[in-house]
């Protein structure tokens, strides 16, 4: 009986203890409803000042620039008649000709010639503006251009109308990027050419740098395997559906990085932080080369007395050229190093094993104070644990004994040439990932190697060079 009456009190301080709760929060004062955000009813006073001055003066802009077009055209029109087949064109008629601009569309109206011999025809104002009818501006296709090459083509078409005050499409902006990046390819190539030519003279710097580092290394970018683009059979017909992923090829993009050891200043926030030059695309090996020493020599920096340093991984194709710099030292990435040693480590000791950290963290200290010989000798003494084990470490053994005259890291350091390809790893990131390897990208070879010419100049601080570009026809 004594039980059931503290079972029956204690039931009943429960119940008055819940009351009592219930009772707080039925009290309790509700908390207040939210407010809704409002927008401000319109810009800023100045915002407002800016756009009322620009669209007043913005049409008389664009009426300026028709009538310095027609001055153009008169003046032209003056000048000495145009020549073919060792005669004086004649003048077949006049037309007038538009084209879009920043400012808006303008028009001038262009004398047409036509050879009577072979029946060539050209309008001589067009082509001393280097214009085309009916296009967007050498001015706009750049500034197109430049959108194009930081994100894709819709997204960059919809920030024309805000940044430029320009209605385009994602067709209009592809035009642009393959007109500047055919020349921008153009002019890399012919650049090469010249210097690759016996008797190119190259510029001589006031002080060549005493040492040049040189990364070299490949990643690669989905292609398409259609050898022309889709086409629509007529206007109102959806395109025809992309192959599967798996018809889908690749092909590599090789990126060289070149600057000198004293452009890797060091800063308390991060380890390093390297200022560079980007060379990159879809050539073979022999042409990133090319592009390489070209804009070594461009720069004055490839003079007998200027010590290229070469950091690479073990891709034979990168040592193989390396003999294109007689005064060289030749580094082999130290992380490319280390992860056949983690790799062997894993199945040594075990998948997270402090002893694989262990062992790993010591090899990687011995390799640092130049001691590669004594790692070797280290695992020639070692028992494998297993057959994969045993691969492992023979694969290791075969690596640094390859490329031991290539990793006196201690060297390096005391140098200040630095051990590792981090600088090529970024450009990879920055110049090929966050353009050509979006998710579902996959890009045709010669528009992959217009943006990929863009964006070397963009990231190079070179971009102001696209104005001395002339622009390649429109497509």
């Amino acid at each position: 009986m004594r039980a059931v009456a503290s079972l029956w009190s204690l039931a009943q301080r429960v119940r008055v203890v819940a009351e009592a709760t219930l009772l707080r929060k039925a009290v309790a004062p509700s908390s207040p409803a939210p407010t809704r955000p409002v927008l401000a009813a319109t810009a800023s006073r100045f915002e407002q000042i800016e756009q009322a001055v620009w669209a007043r003066w913005r049409p008389q802009v664009c009426a300026a620039v028709i009538a310095a077009l027609a001055d153009e055209a008169a003046a032209t029109r003056m000048a000495a008649r145009p020549i073919c087949c060792g005669q004086p064109m004649r003048r077949h008629d006049a037309r007038p000709v538009s084209w879009l601009t920043w400012v808006g569309r303008v028009h001038v109206t262009a004398d047409r010639y036509r050879c009577r011999t072979c029946g060539a025809q050209c309008r001589p104002v067009l082509d001393r503006l280097e214009v085309e009818p009916g296009r967007p501006s050498g001015w706009l296709v750049r500034q197109l251009a430049l959108l194009g090459s930081v994100v894709p083509y819709p997204l960059a078409a919809a920030l024309a109308d805000p940044l430029l005050g320009v209605r385009a499409n994602a067709m209009m902006v592809w035009r642009a990027v393959q007109r500047l990046g055919a020349a921008a390819l153009a002019y890399t190539d012919a650049l090469s050419a010249y210097h690759a030519a016996p008797g190119s003279v190259a510029p001589t710097a006031a002080t060549a740098p005493a040492a040049v580092v040189v990364a070299v290394d490949g990643c690669v970018v989905g292609v398409q395997p259609r050898a022309t683009r889709r086409r629509r059979p007529t206007k109102t017909t959806a395109l025809p559906p992309l192959p599967p992923v798996p018809d889908g090829t690749f092909r590599e993009v090789k990126t060289g990085v070149r600057l000198p050891p004293t452009d890797r200043v060091t800063l308390p926030e991060r380890a390093g932080l390297v200022r560079r030059v980007v060379v990159t695309g879809l050539a073979d090996a022999d042409a990133l080369f090319r592009q390489v020493t070209a804009q070594l020599r461009e720069r004055g920096w490839l003079s007998p007395q200027t010590l290229i340093v070469l950091i690479g991984d073990g891709s034979e194709w990168i040592w193989q050229r390396a003999a294109l710099f007689a005064h060289r030292c030749e580094i082999l990435d130290f992380w490319h190093a280390m992860e056949y040693a983690w790799a062997y480590a894993h199945l040594q000791f075990g998948e997270g094993a402090r002893r694989a950290d262990h062992w790993a963290r010591r090899v990687a200290a011995d390799l640092k104070a130049g001691q590669v010989h004594a790692v070797i000798a280290r695992l020639h003494q070692v028992q494998p644990r297993s057959p994969e084990a045993a691969a492992a470490r023979d694969a290791v053994i075969r690596y640094y004994t390859t490329h031991a005259h290539r990793m006196r890291y201690d060297e390096y350091l005391a140098r200040g040439y630095g051990i590792g390809s981090g600088a090529v790893e970024s450009a990879h990131k920055q110049v090929v990932h966050a353009r050509l390897r979006q998710a579902g990208m996959r890009w045709s070879v010669r528009g992959a190697q217009h943006v990929l010419a863009l964006r070397a100049l963009l990231l190079n601080g070179q971009w102001a060079q696209t104005d001395r570009l002339r622009l390649a026809w429109a497509a």
